[in-house]
Formats: structure tokens, C-alpha cells, sequence
């Protein structure tokens, strides 16, 4: 299977299917696009014969076919792979997993807009302004705890249903926002926060966003220059 990728440091898209699994041992051959937003773009030739959407990520599987949308692809991969541990194998938990990742796949608005995902930066500044003067972030960042909380209290833990799964993968991006804006967390939202980020597929991500060395003024809505 080949999961095409746009750029490690912003793609927060991207970073859920391939921490998935990566942090689950599926195998893939990974396809970085670069973003590139002119008007001749390479990255919408490079997509437009694989998604009709233009858009990572996408799964293209041994024969061709493509599968695009983060949560189409964890359904897909639970489907080829169902002892992987994509989804809990509780129903009533796996249903559950289901609804957090749909409400992070459809919500959470300001967040997405005023943190864009950013991982080698460090933006405290930036976040300690947004706090002050956004009630919707603050309100997105309760949701959150909230959520985290209640899928904590419910497992166990260490991570929101147990085992590392497609929920936590959903929210990686999540926590690169929290941190690299230094958002405040209460405790236990900040002790699961720092334990996903320090999950072998996530620090593998950081790794890989760290050594891109590029930068996308598109995507750098708070610096003009590195």
C-alpha cells in the first residue's frame, strides 16, 4: 500500500492515517507531495489523477485503488487488517471510538483555524493571545478535555480506549496545537497529551517533520520568515 502525504510539519491530516500505522505496524510506502500552492502546482497534478478530491491523505492499495479521507482510510484499514487494532474490540467501545474521531473529523473549527498545525514551531506568544481573546478556541479546548476525560475514565487508559488506536491517532494533531501554542490543560488532559506525544509513531513524526526544512508561507500565518 503507498499513503500519499503532504509535509510532515503541517499536514495535520496526513499525520493521522500514517501515525496510525505506523503505530500499529501496517505496512506502507510512504509518498510525500510537498505542498505548493502556485498556479502551477505540482501537488494538485501530482493528486488529480488519484483523488477527486486534490487532497491528502490517500491510500492507494496494491491494485490501484484509492481511498481518500482520513476516517474513510481507519475504516478501510480496519477492514483489511481487523486484528490490528484499529478500533477497540469492544462494541460498545469501538462505537464510541467511532463517534470521537467523526466529532474531531467534522468539529473542533477554531482550533483548526486560529492553531494551524505547526511542529517544529513554538508559538506560546501566538496561543496566550488566542486564549485571551477567542471564547470559541477556549471552547473547542474544553470539548477536548472533556472528551479525553471521559474516554480515560472509562478505559483505564493509557491512551483513550486502552490500547494505542484510531482515536488517539485522530488527535495527535490535536496535541502538536496544545503544546506548540501552550494552550492550557488540566492534569489529566495534559499527562495524556504528553504521554501521546511521546508514542514511538508520533516521535517519529516529529522526527521526520523537523528534518523537512521547508517552509510554507501559505501554512505560516503567524511568521513571516523562519
Amino acid at each position: 500500500m503507498k499513503l500519499y502525504i503532504a509535509n510532515k510539519n503541517y499536514s495535520s491530516w496526513s499525520m493521522r492515517p500514517w501515525v496510525l500505522m505506523t503505530g500499529l505496524g501496517i505496512a506502507f510506502e510512504e509518498v510525500m507531495v510537498p505542498f505548493d500552492f502556485g498556479p502551477d502546482s505540482r501537488f494538485a497534478a501530482t493528486l488529480a489523477p488519484i483523488a477527486p478530491t486534490g487532497q491528502v491523505p490517500v491510500l492507494v492499495d496494491a491494485a490501484g485503488f484509492a481511498v481518500w479521507e482520513s476516517l474513510a482510510i481507519v475504516e478501510a484499514l480496519h477492514e483489511r487488517f481487523p486484528a490490528a487494532g484499529v478500533w477497540p474490540a469492544d462494541a460498545q467501545a469501538r462505537a464510541r471510538a467511532r463517534s470521537v474521531c467523526a466529532e474531531m473529523h467534522a468539529g473542533f473549527g477554531q482550533l483548526r483555524r486560529l492553531c494551524p498545525m505547526n511542529v517544529e514551531a513554538h508559538l506560546p506568544e501566538v496561543g496566550a493571545r488566542l486564549w485571551r481573546d477567542e471564547a470559541g478556541l477556549r471552547a473547542n479546548v474544553a470539548r477536548v478535555e472533556q472528551l479525553w476525560g471521559d474516554a480515560l475514565a472509562a478505559s483505564g487508559g493509557p491512551f483513550l480506549f486502552g490500547a494505542f488506536g484510531a482515536a488517539d491517532a485522530f488527535f495527535a494533531p490535536v496535541v502538536m496545537r496544545t503544546s506548540r501554542y501552550a494552550l492550557p490543560l488540566g492534569p489529566v488532559a495534559q499527562a495524556y497529551a504528553e504521554r501521546l506525544e511521546a508514542h514511538p509513531a508520533v516521535q517519529a513524526w516529529i522526527a521526520g517533520a523537523l528534518a523537512e526544512k521547508t517552509f510554507v508561507p501559505e501554512d505560516e500565518p503567524y511568521r513571516s520568515a523562519r
